[in-house]
């Protein structure tokens, strides 16, 4: 299947340099559990952020600055609403553990701890329309957030398919998520901070994971 992806204007005018990074593929086994080789990445990733930040320096990290200017830009605080990106890092740096998902999910961690993006791992099939855009959430516009349950989302980047609102930089929706049933992904890396390059890079890295540990197959990447 293809998902086309675009970014609105009003998206544009709090986030011009805005570039997006897309990878679907074909992936059985999106939700089995994590190898222990991977969570060691994982960990070994965890030990370098921590060598060159802490909690004070990290919102000053190349990824994580530019989702937060964003978020002030469109009005909202993001320190209350903090991009998933800042939450995975700042977790790590306060010697919390992290939890084992699932191959996919836990990828999608990994690649966030490395490029300091915020990544989002979709069930691609429960994406409607085959179209998906990037806009600015609308106030009362209904979303239940990953273990978060109903998150306002009034003036948070979203991206919307045909029935409505299903990722942002701080949650992605339980209705878009990985399950048992997942047999394809649709993985979303948000540059915020504009580099094409370094979007290109992550995706590479995420096609390598994919592809080394969760059997992934039909690999596409592009930008938006």
């Amino acid at each position: 299947m293809t998902i086309s992806l675009s970014v609105s204007t009003a998206l544009r005018r709090v986030a011009p340099e805005f570039v997006g990074g897309a990878l679907m593929c074909d992936c059985v086994t999106a939700s089995s559990p994590t190898p222990p080789p991977l969570w060691e990445m994982i960990t070994q990733e965890s030990q370098a952020l921590r060598r060159e930040y802490d909690v004070l320096s990290l919102r000053r990290r190349k990824g994580i600055l530019e989702t937060r200017e964003t978020y002030r830009r469109a009005g909202l605080d993001p320190s209350r609403y903090r991009p998933s990106c800042e939450q995975l890092a700042r977790r790590v740096l306060q010697g919390k553990s992290l939890f084992s998902v699932g191959v996919a999910v836990d990828i999608g961690n990994l690649v966030s701890l490395r490029t300091g993006c915020s990544v989002g791992v979709i069930d691609a099939e429960r994406v409607a329309g085959g179209r998906a855009v990037l806009g600015i959430g609308r106030d009362d516009e209904p979303y239940e957030a990953i273990g978060r349950g109903l998150l306002h989302i009034l003036n948070m980047p979203v991206y919307r398919d045909a029935i409505g609102a299903f990722a942002t930089p701080t949650s992605d929706s339980v209705r878009t998520s990985i399950t048992a049933h997942t047999r394809c992904l649709l993985v979303l890396l948000n540059g915020y901070h504009g580099d094409s390059s370094a979007i290109r890079s992550g995706l590479d890295f995420t096609a390598e994971l994919l592809k080394q540990y969760g059997a992934a197959t039909n690999i596409r990447t592009f930008l938006y």
